[in-house]
C-alpha cells in the first residue's frame, strides 16, 4: 500500500440517546493497490475512557467493584454483575487523570495517592470509537468496602479489597469476564515487584 487513505462518502447519525450511533458511507485504499468498493460501517460512540485499578502495595490488595451490565445478561442473569474496577467516562473539560481521581471517589470512596499511567487503547475498534486510558493508583486499603456509587446515574456498586493472588485466580478461573480488569490485572501480574518496591512504605 503506497498511501493509506479513506474517502468518506456520507455520514449520518441514525441514533443520538445518552450515546450515539454514526453510519458511514467509504472506501479506502487496498494493499494490493487501488480502491475498495463503497463499504457501510456503523460506528458506536460513547466517548473516550478512563480505568484504574487501585492496589496497595503495602498490603499487596486490589479493589474490585461489581455492578449490574446490561451487556452481559445474554450469559444469565446471575452473571450479568461483573467483576470490574473503576472506570468512568472523560467529560469535556476532563482529562484522562481527572476521572481517574473523580470515579476512584465516586465508586470506591477510595483517594489515589499516586497514579501511573499503563496504557491507551481502543476497546472494541470494529465497532466502537472509544478510546480508553488505563491507569494504576496507590491506594490505602485499610478501610475500603461496601456500596457506592451515584445514585443520579443509577449507580449501585459492590466495593471489595482483595488480596492479589485471589484476584488473579478469578481471573485465571474464567471468573472476570470484562477485559479492561483482565488486560489490568495481567500488567499488575508483571509489573507488581517493581511496583512494590517503588511504593511499598519504609518499614
Amino acid at each position: 500500500m503506497a498511501e493509506k487513505k479513506i474517502e468518506i462518502l456520507s455520514e449520518t447519525t441514525p441514533f443520538h440517546g445518552f450515546f450515539s450511533v454514526k453510519r458511514f458511507e467509504l472506501r479506502h485504499t487496498l494493499y494490493k493497490g487501488g480502491w475498495s468498493q463503497t463499504i457501510n460501517r456503523e460506528v458506536f460512540h460513547r466517548g473516550n475512557c478512563a480505568a484504574v485499578l487501585l492496589y496497595d502495595p503495602d498490603r499487596d490488595e486490589v479493589v474490585m467493584i461489581e455492578q449490574f451490565r446490561m451487556g452481559a445478561l445474554q450469559l444469565s442473569e446471575e452473571q450479568a454483575w461483573l467483576l470490574e474496577i473503576v472506570s468512568g467516562a472523560i467529560e469535556e473539560g476532563e482529562t484522562a487523570e481527572n476521572v481517574a481521581h473523580r470515579e476512584s471517589l465516586e465508586e470506591a470512596n477510595c483517594n489515589i495517592e499516586t497514579l501511573i499511567k499503563i496504557n491507551e487503547f481502543f476497546t472494541s475498534p470494529g465497532g466502537t470509537s472509544e478510546l480508553l486510558t488505563l491507569f494504576c493508583g496507590k491506594i490505602d486499603t485499610l478501610d475500603v468496602g461496601g456500596l457506592h456509587g451515584l445514585a443520579s446515574e443509577d449507580e449501585d456498586i459492590s466495593v471489595t479489597a482483595m488480596k492479589f493472588d485471589t484476584a488473579y485466580q478469578l481471573l485465571l478461573e474464567g471468573k472476570i469476564l470484562s477485559a479492561i480488569p483482565i488486560i489490568a490485572l495481567q500488567w499488575l501480574y508483571i509489573n507488581r515487584d517493581s511496583l512494590r518496591q517503588q511504593w511499598q512504605s519504609p518499614a
